[in-house]
């Protein structure tokens, strides 16, 4: 399978697209914002000018889209992927959603006889761009199997966790685990701040084998040089936090923790901060704590 449209090319979506062509795949890309379709036709990707375009001569149709919404309307829509796919295609949906958008969207492909698969994909612009991300994968397992190749190219691991829905709710679990180690971070440099520690010799502490976590490691040091350049936006983990707040109210599942991660989040968005990295979220604890986390403590 060599022929590939590739839907979405945000920070995520560009750098896997940028993998397929690099493994020698035919890959037609398509956008929102056409200009973001220049770097990848400059690297030899053919530029479609609507979703249903788009798909008409893939083997498989990947996309990567920012929220439910978007793939309601990239899918579904008036010139979508829907409109003018054919029996034998497979779509791969790497998008973060409601497990219930990836199961509504298994069924309507199936209705068209085109195999589906959930597969959003844990890392952020690094990962993307060097094809290490880890993808978690829903569907059909001889589908997944049949794929996979395809998918290698992006990741350093990927897991078939079960049928449709499933990719997408591991995706919304393993998030949930990212903001809660974030917001522990915040919590604990703030603390160690006040306590008179230094910052630096706090991460130090925390990289050895009970703490340790590439989550303090990578946002502690950028936290201490307050560099908050989105690798993922604040704004999609809010995105996020309401989509597990969602999952778990459906499942009757307790996610005090995450409820309380999704409250700072929250407030950190209605800061200003929404557009800056995730580990902006910091930010609002700061705010109320009324100290700033930096190198070396001023207190």
């Amino acid at each position: 399978m060599k022929r590939i449209a590739y839907l979405g090319l945000g920070i995520m979506g560009s750098g896997m697209a940028t993998n397929l062509l690099k493994a020698g795949c035919q890959v037609t890309v398509w956008n929102r914002s056409p200009e973001s379709c220049k770097p990848l036709v400059e690297k030899g990707a053919t530029q479609a000018q609507t979703p249903a375009q788009a798909v008409e001569n893939a083997e498989v149709i990947m996309y990567c889209l920012a929220n439910d919404n978007v793939v309601e309307e990239v899918v579904f829509g008036q010139d979508g992927i829907l409109a003018n796919v054919r029996s034998g295609q497979i779509a791969i949906d790497m998008s973060t959603v409601h497990p219930d958008t990836s199961r509504r969207e298994a069924a309507a492909y199936a209705e068209k006889h085109v195999e589906f698969l959930d597969a959003p994909v844990f890392g952020s612009k690094n990962e993307s761009a060097t094809g290490g991300l880890w993808i978690v994968v829903g569907g059909k397992r001889d589908v997944f199997e049949q794929v996979k190749p395809i998918l290698e190219p992006l990741s350093e691991t990927i897991h078939y966790l079960g049928d449709s829905g499933k990719g997408a709710s591991m995706k919304l679990i393993g998030n949930s685990i990212v903001a809660t180690q974030i917001e522990a971070l915040g919590e604990a440099m703030i603390l160690a701040t006040k306590a008179g520690l230094n910052p630096k010799d706090v991460l130090d502490v925390l990289h050895v084998v009970d703490f340790r976590s590439p989550i303090f490691d990578g946002m502690g040091k950028t936290l201490l040089e307050r560099d908050f350049t989105p690798s993922f936006a604040l704004k999609h983990m809010l995105k996020d936090a309401n989509l597990i707040a969602r999952l778990a109210q459906d499942l009757n599942s307790p996610t005090p923790a995450a409820a309380l991660v999704r409250e700072t989040i929250k407030t950190a968005v209605n800061q200003g901060w929404g557009e800056e990295n995730a580990s902006a979220l910091i930010k609002a604890l700061e705010l109320e704590a009324g100290v700033t986390v930096e190198s070396h403590s001023k207190l």
